[in-house]
């Protein structure tokens, strides 16, 4: 048996190399992915920024309040040991001279938004610089009443507000933990309900406490509302590239998507055959993914049309040969009286009928077998066992004169698995045994031969007829193309058996060839190899 060499369909590996291609660039989502990383990147930097300028500036606050407690600690820390040194006297008992800590305290506290006041053993309330300092506290009045609303009633007691109660009793827990000795710094709410940072030390003399000092600033508010607007103007970068963001988006995506819409709207409606959108075919990310598919996509349905067409057209011709040889005879045959004649237009007609008949199969199996391939589902097969199978068909119903069918295959029981379509498979090598029986001599043998080569598992039909000219080995799989040498019966086939069975070579990812076996210069038969990739 000569050398048999495989050559690759070259449509069939482009495809594959495309695949492979994109397949490698998409990758995992969305690290593989153009649009995920700028849809991801483009959102979370909005909420990057805003979540930056948060704990920057939240760090900020917490820094400012922490340090405003450190000063006030140390200036309350200072006043509290003035009144130790000089208004505390320790015999016979340990007390505070009242008159003197209140004036030490008038003395030494002048401070703006801030308030100092000392409390006694028992937690009563000595001294306040609110009080001593001249200082007026500006509250806004109450919108004016119109003249019939207005009440005779006067009441010159103003109501507390509900938070007073609150603010004193946070004010009397601070202090009650500060005359146990535990001096307190921390946030509360005042009286006027603003919130202030507090800090209390207890004034001792040795280690009785003899009152407490409470010094106190009132501008958090001001720092929150300067760290709020400090906020702002990450607030509004954040919305500017979430905008931004979002324009891009649209501008990348969305109108692109919608010009595939219309352009696949422009093939249905105008009747087009194919979707041409260059710019975006160049785009390398999965829209241009997209489009290149879609342009594939139209681009093989105008070729399937183009091929139905031409299958309609050459249908036509060979069913208007028969038929005018038909319409011809059953004319001719009126005029005839004699037997003879008549016998032989007899005979006219049903060769006419019978290859009439013989198109019409062979029509209605090519127009199927696109539906069959699609809808079954390859699965392993044993090429030797389908073969073998098939030979036992032919032995089973040879007649005398028939042309044997002999099939070689590798010793060993080793199996030639391929994934593929059972069907479809046998209906392959049964139209390369029919057609090589048709051009073997009296006496000649069609042989089958398998092997293994480079991933592929390959089957050879040969027999032993007068071979193909040259220039006919790609032409033989064309459909209705027919060449019989001199004496061969005229209609016996349809023409369309190669082609067929080049169609579901292919529709396997494999590849069929035609070639002559020589010896010398000597034409000894014609071959057909199948290849197709091993499962």
């Amino acid at each position: 048996m000569a050398s048999v060499t495989v050559t690759a369909n070259p449509d069939l590996d482009a495809d594959a190399s495309t695949e492979r291609v994109r397949g490698a660039r998409r990758g995992v989502w969305p690290l593989g992915s153009r649009l995920g990383r700028l849809i991801v990147i483009l959102n979370i930097l909005g909420l990057a920024i805003l979540i930056g300028g948060a704990l920057v500036l939240n760090e900020l606050r917490r820094g400012l309040v922490t340090a405003r407690i450190d000063n006030l600690h140390t200036q309350g820390e200072l006043i509290a040991n003035v009144i130790d040194q000089l208004a505390t006297a320790g015999e016979p008992e340990p007390a505070m001279d009242v008159s003197s800590a209140s004036n030490i305290l008038d003395s030494l506290f002048i401070s703006k938004n801030q308030r100092a006041r000392l409390f006694d053993a028992e937690g009563h309330l000595v001294d306040d610089s609110l009080a001593t300092a001249d200082h007026v506290e500006v509250t806004p009045l109450p919108p004016a009443r119109k003249k019939e609303e207005q009440s005779f009633s006067f009441n010159f007691s103003p109501r507390p507000s509900e938070g007073s109660a609150e603010a004193r009793e946070a004010l009397a827990k601070e202090v009650g933990q500060a005359l146990r000795g535990e001096p307190y710094a921390g946030m509360r709410i005042s009286d006027t309900g603003r919130r202030v940072v507090s800090v209390s030390i207890p004034i001792k003399h040795v280690r009785e406490v003899l009152g407490v000092l409470t010094v106190e600033a009132s501008d958090v508010d001001e720092i929150i509302a300067a760290q709020r607007a400090a906020l702002v103007p990450f607030i509004l970068i954040a919305v500017g590239v979430t905008l931004l963001s979002s324009l891009l988006l649209t501008q990348l995506i969305a109108q692109p998507v919608l010009r595939l819409a219309r352009a696949a709207d422009r093939v249905r409606l105008s009747r087009a055959r194919t979707i041409a959108l260059p710019d975006l075919a160049r785009r390398d990310d999965e829209l241009g993914d997209l489009t290149r598919s879609l342009e594939d996509m139209t681009h093989a349905l105008s070729d399937r049309m183009e091929a139905i067409e031409r299958f309609a057209a050459d249908v036509a011709h060979e069913i208007r040969n028969p038929m005018t040889s038909i319409r011809s005879a059953v004319e001719t045959l009126e005029l005839v009286k004699d037997k003879a004649p008549r016998e032989r237009l007899l005979g006219i007609l049903k060769q006419d009928i019978g290859r009439l008949d013989r198109l019409v199969t062979d029509i209605s199996n090519a127009s199927r077998l696109d539906a069959e391939l699609a809808r079954d589902t390859p699965r392993p097969l044993d090429l030797a066992r389908l073969l073998s199978e098939l030979i036992v068909f032919y032995d089973a119903t040879a007649k005398p004169g028939d042309i044997p069918v002999r099939l070689t295959a590798p010793g060993g029981g080793e199996a030639m698995g391929v994934s593929g379509r059972e069907g479809p498979l046998q209906q392959v090598f049964r139209n390369l045994v029919d057609n090589a029986r048709s051009f073997s001599p009296p006496g000649g043998t069609v042989r089958i031969h398998l092997d293994r080569q480079r991933g592929n598992v390959i089957a050879t039909v040969e027999d032993d007829g007068p071979g193909m000219p040259p220039e006919n080995l790609e032409t033989v799989f064309e459909r209705f193309y027919t060449s019989r040498p001199k004496g061969a019966a005229f209609g016996g086939n349809s023409g369309l058996g190669l082609s067929i069975a080049r169609q579901i070579v292919e529709a396997h990812g494999g590849v069929i060839h035609a070639e002559n076996r020589t010896e010398g210069d000597k034409v000894l038969g014609a071959r057909f190899v199948v290849a197709l990739p091993a499962a």
